[in-house]
């Protein structure tokens, strides 16, 4: 629409009919630009030919020219916003499907327990063999069987030989088994570091610090199997905890003089076991040694404290201060122990 179209327009309108020639004569316009502006006002709607008569056009209405150019448009946008709301409203329903199926799927990818013993070897093996920078392992429970410590000296030079870092933490007992000495002696030359600790949470593999090996939980009619973790949450949690027992070991240097602090770590773990009321199968077990090796120590520890009865080894080890030590508290002393050195002027 232009000028002289909406004066055309104006002039049908006052007119009755779109006559071309008085219209021209009018507004002074060609025959052609009297047919061009025909042409604009009948694309929209705002001329008519007149029904009985299609040589006369007459205007139409602003209002009934948008209904008739546009309705069919504002019909069809109608029937799609209905349809993109059903649409919408069918896809909104199936959000709890979706939000419970995601919380499944994610507690498959997370956690995979598997309790097929030959899987597990399987999978540990692959993990282990695509594994890129690291190796972690918890060891608790003493001394491990010669056989398992073979294929293990097999896989940790593997990893060595590829450039992968390789750390071990074992329990103090391990430093007395010949076999377990040998398997440490060799990797530690290939490049592995060893430490061990007086207790340990449980057995623990850790590649990459991506992915995690815990042992199955609660089962005592067949052998456990393991909780492969995957959650990064949860396995940044478990690096933390690995990396806080790797600070409190003890570096293993086999042919390293032994010093009498590991010997000393041990007696204070027996002392703080014992005093938490645990029976001597109980601390063996949790310290990774026999009842026999637990039991000499006790015997050790009682001959140490000059008493002939657990109960006064108890009185002996409370007055010394030992169980404070083995709690990792200051020692008190009694306070008339303390007066009485005072007193004395020490």
């Amino acid at each position: 629409m232009d000028e002289r179209a909406i004066a055309a327009y104006r002039a049908a309108v006052r007119a009755g009919q779109f006559a071309p020639q008085a219209i021209a004569a009018t507004l002074g316009l060609t025959p052609e630009e009297t047919e061009r502006i025909s042409r604009t006002l009948l694309g929209l709607r705002l001329l008519h030919p007149v029904p009985g008569d299609r040589d006369t056009l007459a205007p139409a209405s602003p209002d009934a020219a948008a209904a008739d150019l546009v309705g069919p448009a504002e019909q069809r946008i109608r029937e799609l916003q209905q349809s993109v709301s059903g649409t919408r409203s069918s896809l909104l329903s199936l959000l709890p499907v979706y939000f419970e199926s995601r919380r499944s799927r994610n507690r498959m990818e997370a956690f995979d327990v598997i309790t097929n013993i030959s899987v597990l070897e399987v999978m540990i093996e692959d993990f282990g063999s695509r594994c890129q920078t690291q190796a972690l392992t918890v060891q608790p429970g003493g001394p491990r069987p010669p056989h398992l410590l073979e294929g293990a000296r097999r896989r940790t030079l593997e990893r060595l030989a590829r450039g992968i870092r390789v750390e071990h933490l074992y329990q103090h007992t391990v430093r007395s088994d010949p076999a377990s000495t040998a398997y440490i002696r060799e990797v530690s030359a290939a490049g592995a570091e060893v430490r061990t600790t007086d207790q340990l949470i449980d057995r623990m593999i850790i590649y990459d610090r991506e992915i995690v090996f815990l042992p199955e939980q609660g089962e005592l009619d067949r052998r456990p199997g393991a909780i492969v973790v995957r959650e990064p949450t949860l396995v940044a949690f478990l690096c933390k905890l690995y990396d806080q027992q790797w600070a409190r070991g003890t570096v293993f240097e086999p042919d390293a003089e032994e010093t009498t602090a590991i010997v000393d770590d041990v007696k204070r773990s027996i002392i703080k076991l014992m005093a938490q009321g645990y029976k001597d199968e109980m601390v063996a077990r949790r310290l990774g040694m026999s009842v026999r090796t637990c039991r000499r120590h006790i015997a050790e520890i009682m001959d140490d404290l000059d008493a002939t009865s657990r109960f006064q080894a108890g009185a002996n080890v409370a007055l010394s201060g030992a169980l404070d030590e083995a709690a990792g508290r200051p020692h008190r002393e009694p306070q008339g122990a303390a007066a009485g050195r005072e007193g004395a002027g020490t």
